[in-house]
């Protein structure tokens, strides 16, 4: 396993992280969340990744279980706050009253005295940013998080809040937006942002939520038991890349990944690492052994010849438009 810098700090990550968005608590029995964390740490990811929201804040219940026993200095764990976790007008946002209530709530959950990074799901529009940073700085000084992160802020979200976290002394380190060779809407402006401001990102569906498998084929229904069949894994969400037109250039990609001697995953996760600001990617599992083929990708170096051949199978699908970012309002 890789291990990376996260943002300007002497932090460091294992270059595949262990996200359970939409797997535990949710589509996956605790037995086998239990296997897939077990097999992550065999495989050397020490990082991983889950939210409050996640499986209505099930997921962090079932990481915290599936991570006991394990020496804590060992492993970097990673929650989120913003989006509700309950009905009250205050359950919701990133007030100092959600997010302080809301640090306490997690860390229970997940049965630990601290988070190695807490992180802002979205930006609250609601909120005064000075107020958020605050609150987030207090939590750092309790012990409670040693860092700060965010997860799809643009990049003038990112400076304002990096030049707030100067002011106040605390160690604003990492951003977490969606990246793939499909989605590329960060390399624009967001990218040049966090390295201004010393940020690292934390990408989620490098795989394009296993569309660049090449598991799902133009013309045909999805195989069952796929994400794409799932009512409560992100069907929808995944529906974006399921036009025959995607399915059918994402295809073109096999025999580039066959000349590499690698699979189309291994490939996904290693177009991802390429880029340098890029600290980690967030892989999932329903299954250990989707694990076996995925950590293979962090000592992966794609040749130009295959960059190049890449981005000409995948021309006019790219998706890098800055001004196309995930709703606040999406449910993750």
């Amino acid at each position: 396993m890789e291990f990376r810098y996260l943002g300007r700090s002497g932090f460091k990550v294992s270059a595949i992280s262990y996200g359970n968005w939409i797997t535990h608590g949710s589509q996956v029995e605790e037995d086998a969340a239990n296997a897939c964390v077990k097999r992550a740490l065999e495989l050397g990811i020490t990082t991983f990744d889950t939210a409050d929201v996640y499986a209505g804040t099930r997921a962090e219940a079932v990481l915290g279980r599936a991570l006991a026993g394990v020496s804590r200095e060992s492993i970097e764990v990673f929650t989120k706050v913003y989006f509700p976790t309950g009905g009250g007008v205050n359950d919701r946002g990133l007030s100092r009253k959600h997010i302080m209530h809301s640090i306490d709530a997690s860390l229970k959950r997940l049965n630990m005295d601290h988070v190695d990074l807490y992180q802002a799901h979205r930006y609250d529009v609601e909120t005064p940013l000075e107020e958020t940073m605050l609150a987030f700085a207090d939590i750092v000084r309790q012990g409670k998080a040693l860092y700060i992160g965010v997860s799809e802020w643009d990049a003038d979200q990112i400076t304002r809040g990096a030049e707030l976290a100067r002011e106040l002394h605390v160690p604003f380190i990492s951003n977490q937006p969606q990246y793939s060779m499909l989605w590329r809407v960060i390399d624009q402006e967001v990218v040049p942002a966090s390295e201004r401001e010393g940020l690292s990102q934390i990408v989620w569906s490098p795989m394009a939520q296993g569309v660049l498998t090449g598991k799902y084929l133009p013309g045909q229904p999805p195989p069952e038991g796929s994400r794409a069949t799932d009512e409560l894994s992100g069907k929808n969400f995944i529906s974006r890349w399921l036009t025959d037109d995607t399915l059918t250039k994402v295809q073109e990609l096999k025999p580039i990944a066959a000349e590499a001697g690698i699979t189309m995953a291994q490939m996904a996760i290693a177009w991802v690492l390429q880029n340098k600001n890029i600290a980690s990617a967030i892989v999932g599992a329903t299954r250990p052994d989707q694990l076996d083929d995925n950590v293979k990708a962090a000592n992966i170096v794609l040749e130009p010849a295959i960059l190049t051949a890449i981005d000409k199978a995948l021309e006019g699908i790219i998706v890098s438009d800055p001004r196309l970012t995930v709703s606040p309002k999406t449910r993750f």
